[in-house]
């Protein structure tokens, strides 16, 4: 019996780890959808563009974590009510907004869902490398995706 109190105890601790990164990633595609659909002037048709694509990143590796927790025998949460209450993300500015500021919120978004991914890279180092390789995966698109926004008003 030993062996399946270490599973339950592994199991726990990586979903301690894994679902605030699945609530802000859950966070992040809406975010920047809701973006996406309000961006106007300057570079319009590329932010609005490369705004489908972070939202697809973010959706693809929310699914990825959401299943690696459920692959371990426990539930997620990720209701939009629970997402909106436990996400660190900011608040993003309703309504319409020049490209310029759209970008640097969808940066800001970014931002605080990496300092969350590279947290759980950094506690689940100890508790179960599978899970860790697959944030470590999301932090290297997550970073790829923001320098390519980042680059939009960049000096």
């Amino acid at each position: 019996m030993p062996a399946a109190k270490d599973t339950l105890n592994r199991a726990s601790g990586v979903e301690k780890h894994l679902t605030p990164v699945l609530h802000d990633l859950i966070a992040l595609a809406v975010n920047a959808k809701q973006a996406h659909w309000h961006v106007r002037g300057a570079n319009f048709m590329g932010v609005h563009e490369f705004l489908d694509e972070v939202v697809a990143h973010a959706n693809d590796a929310a699914d990825e974590v959401a299943e690696r927790v459920v692959a371990l025998g426990l539930p997620v949460d990720g209701r939009i009510g629970t997402v909106a209450k436990r996400t660190s993300n900011p608040e993003m500015s309703p309504g319409f907004q020049q490209s310029k500021i759209t970008v640097a919120e969808v940066v800001a978004q970014l931002d605080a869902t990496l300092d969350t991914v590279k947290a759980a890279v950094k506690s689940l180092d100890d508790i179960d490398l599978v899970s860790q390789d697959i944030v470590i995966a999301i932090a290297q698109q997550l970073d790829k995706d923001r320098w390519f926004l980042f680059s939009h008003y960049a000096e």
